[in-house]
């Protein structure tokens, strides 16, 4: 595997760029250090429910996370989670909540990753993932896969321990692989997923099965979706998915065959697009681009050559 030069390097993948949060992980188990952050004035907390924060549009137009100081906080002590410290010295903590609070101003509202993550400032999206995929693996990963039993939380959020077996459990992240497939006449292979909308395009993607490199999840996954073969792998950037657990690796793949073979269960249809095909496609409207906060945009314009053309637009 070789690594793909990023020639707008500028343009970091959406959630990937530095937050300015330091984790501090070393302070995830010092409980009187955690007491002590909680307490102090700077201290900033927000709620996340059901993968949910609440945003709000400040007076100049930007969108950001609402942060209380912990001492207006909603009250709760388990699903209290730590998530780090800026450069002040401020600490942050996410509560999980079975809903969000309300707002006496009536400006905010609750949004999710695919929304904030958009609009949010680097720190407030990084926090927002770091919270939502805690609170994603905390609502799953309540009794110990040993011996079955209830576990408790530890580790500020990061830990969950049984206390019949010992056993400790960790957060879970899936690596999946999304890649751009070329051919040798440079088009992009595409896909359409069966329970995605009519004319809704974009990379091919899947999971990395165990015992298997990242190179070979490539070449299988695009292999049982569309039918092609790849050849060379090179690797682009990768960017967190809470939704629920996973990391996209991405990739740029060469094909060393063309004839298109879908699977109809993941993948309904597939097609090759030269610059100028996807170029139509998208401004008559005929092809819906993946969603913005999506790496695999950020792909498929890697191999366009700049920002990819909105229904409507011309150029």
């Amino acid at each position: 595997m070789t690594t793909w030069t990023d020639r707008t390097a500028d343009r970091p993948v959406s959630l990937t760029a530095p937050s300015g949060i330091d984790r501090a992980a070393h302070h995830r188990l010092d409980e009187a250090w955690l007491a002590a952050a909680w307490s102090h004035p700077t201290t900033r907390v927000f709620v996340v429910s059901g993968g949910q924060v609440l945003i709000d549009e400040t007076p100049d137009g930007t969108t950001e996370l609402v942060m209380t100081p912990s001492f207006e906080a909603p009250l709760t002590e388990a699903h209290r989670y730590f998530l780090g410290t800026d450069d002040d010295g401020v600490s942050y903590f996410a509560l999980q909540k079975d809903s969000l609070p309300g707002r006496m101003d009536q400006q905010a509202r609750p949004a999710g990753l695919r929304e904030a993550g958009l609009l949010l400032s680097p720190r407030d999206a990084g926090l927002m993932v770091h919270a939502v995929a805690l609170e994603n693996w905390q609502r799953l990963h309540r009794f110990c896969s040993r011996c079955g039993e209830r576990t408790v939380i530890a580790a500020a959020g990061h830990i969950r321990r049984c206390q019949a077996c010992g056993a400790e459990h960790y957060p879970r992240t899936d690596p999946a692989v999304i890649m751009a497939v070329t051919d040798e006449e440079d088009r992009i292979l595409l896909g359409r997923q069966v329970h995605w909308p009519e004319g809704r395009f974009s990379t091919l993607a899947g999971f990395v099965e165990p015992g298997e490199s990242i190179e070979q999840s490539v070449r299988r996954e695009v292999w049982e979706e569309a039918g092609v073969t790849v050849g060379a792998v090179e690797y682009v950037a990768s960017q967190p998915w809470p939704f629920p657990s996973s990391l996209m690796l991405g990739f740029m793949a060469s094909a060393t065959s063309s004839e298109i073979n879908v699977d109809g269960e993941e993948i309904e249809e597939a097609r090759w697009f030269s610059r100028e095909d996807l170029r139509a496609a998208f401004e008559s409207g005929e092809v819906l681009p993946p969603y913005g906060i999506s790496i695999a945009a950020r792909l498929i314009e890697l191999w366009y050559g700049k920002p990819l053309p909105r229904p409507g637009s011309v150029g």
